[in-house]
Parts: structure tokens; sequence; C-alpha cells
């Protein structure tokens, strides 16, 4: 079957633009066929996965690595997102500004001051070089516990004074920034990761789930621009309460996300590129599992 893009794209569906009854009646072959019309239009963003078999957080990447993994995703997505700024992950922005996307870049930060300090300055020298779109100081550090709030907006302010051109703000899970108004308050733009696996939900309730997350966001932000950072399903592993990693599924959210984004104009890094096989200790076998492409990078779905 043949998929339009005007016929999906403004198709009603089921309250709230949510088309997972509809999908559900969909053949293996059809959700293939509308994954890659979806693909070809384009889609907002992706989170840039850099390590392959072998390599994990720490070890040094290399440019010409990078490079070939910007060049396959490049064709599919108008913007990236970076998650450190050292040890290769620089390279991210410098490659994708040279291809023509938008950058939405990362400083890690955790327990390790040093490191911390490099990152920062690193987001200020790339910011500074014309590299970053959005800049995003830390990642998860508050769900982690491994800053407090006091420290981490201590950061903030540094990288705004900085770039007063670029809009920052700090990745979390969607709650963090309705629990915390401080946080809320320092943000240029509110920057949330919304996961219906990582909270048990069955893909059925999933998109509903997702909508529910995003939308305390966009209460908490005030009028704020609100960007979801991060959100996706895996395609295999175990599974999480009544969330079920399997090709369908992914497949499944992948769409619905992307066809109510396009429809309302919503900011969605989608997680992720690709598969990397050295998430299988840090979140069990499942988080090996979460790239449109393998690990080998050949794409997983629309064949």
């Amino acid at each position: 079957m043949s998929f339009r893009k005007e016929r999906f794209l403004s198709y009603a569906g089921v309250g709230s633009n949510d088309k997972t009854s509809y999908l559900q009646n969909l053949s293996a072959d059809e959700l293939d066929s509308l994954f890659m019309e979806i693909m070809q239009n384009g889609i907002h963003g992706l989170c840039f996965s850099l390590y392959e078999d072998g390599q994990k957080p720490g070890d040094h990447i290399s440019e010409a690595q990078i490079r070939r993994r910007i060049e396959i995703i490049k064709p599919y997505a108008k913007w990236v997102r970076s998650f450190s700024c050292i040890e290769g992950n620089e390279f991210i922005p410098i490659v994708a500004k040279e291809h023509g996307m938008k950058t939405l870049v990362g400083a890690w930060l955790g327990h390790d001051e040093e490191k911390n300090r490099e990152e920062i300055d690193a987001l200020i020298k790339l910011g500074k070089e014309g590299k970053v779109d959005v800049a995003a100081v830390g990642n998860e550090v508050l769900y982690r516990k491994d800053l407090n709030l006091e420290e981490l907006l201590g950061y903030m302010r540094e990288v705004k004074e900085a770039l007063p051109d670029i809009p920052v703000g700090y990745v979390d899970a969607y709650y963090e920034f309705v629990r915390r108004p401080e946080l809320t308050d320092m943000c240029d733009l509110i920057l949330c990761n919304c996961y219906p696996y990582w909270e048990g939900t069955a893909i059925e309730h999933s998109f509903g789930h997702m909508r529910h997350m995003f939308d305390l966001c966009v209460h908490a932000g005030n009028g704020k621009r609100i960007l979801i950072t991060e959100t996706g399903w895996p395609s295999q592993g175990e599974g999480l309460g009544g969330a079920m990693p399997s090709r369908e599924n992914a497949m499944k959210y992948f769409i619905n996300t992307q066809l109510w984004a396009n429809d309302n104009d919503v900011e969605v890094f989608y997680f992720s590129s690709f598969d990397e096989s050295w998430k299988v200790g840090a979140e069990g076998e499942v988080g090996a599992y979460w790239g449109l492409w393998d690990k080998h990078e050949k794409l997983k779905y629309g064949a």
C-alpha cells in the first residue's frame, strides 16, 4: 500500500490526534510503509548515538566516525541533539552545522567537578563559534542526584551570561519542571524527557500518557517554548510493567508521536538514532535497542 502525507498527517484520529486505535488495524507492511513515508518527509530531530560496539562513554570518538553517522541521519532530520561537549562529542555540532542541521548541544554534568568544568567551557566555546542553536546545561543530573539544584543553577547562570543570544535550558524528566519552579524560571525554554515506556505504560495507552507529560510541562512553562528532548520505544528486550518492547510497538509509538508532532508543531527529538550495545549493562537488555538504526547502521524499520 502507498501512504500519502496529506492523508495521514491531516487524519483526525481518535481524540487529541491519537492514532493508536487506527494503527492497531494496520498490517506490518502498512506500518513499514507509513514509517518510511514519515522518515522521507523528514522529522524534527534525533538524539545522536555515537558509540559503536566496544565503545562507551569516556572513550574518545573520532571525527570520522561521527561524520559517517551524521551523513546517515541528515536526510531524515532537521535537528540533532548531542549529550556532551568533550571526548569527540564536540564534533557532533560542528559536523551537523556543515550539513545544514540545527543543534541542541548538551554539556554532560555529574559528580566530577573537573569534568564539569571541561564540559561547560567546551559548551561555551562551541556557542561562541556559532555551533549551538540551543544549549542544554546538564542531562538528568537531578534525577540521578549527581548535583543539587543550587549547583545546577550556578552552571546555568554561567552559560546564560556567556551566551546571551542562545536559548539555555536543562534536560530532565517532565516532572522535575513541575516540582521545581526555580528550575523552570531559570530555563529560557523547557527541555523535557517523556517516556511512557519507563513508567510501565502499555503501548495502547502510551500516546495519551506522553501527551499528559507534555501538557504538564506546558502548564509549568507558563508560555515558554517546550521541546521534548527524548521520547521513544525499544524494539526488543525485557518488558517493564505493561510496556512491552517489540518491532511493531516501536513503529506504532514512533508513527503516533511523529504525526502528532507534525499536526501540532511540537519539537520532538526522538530517542534514538542508533542502537548502542554499551547500554545493556546500564539499562538491562532493553537499553541496547532504542535506535531507529541498528548497531550496524542499518535502518530497522520500513524494509
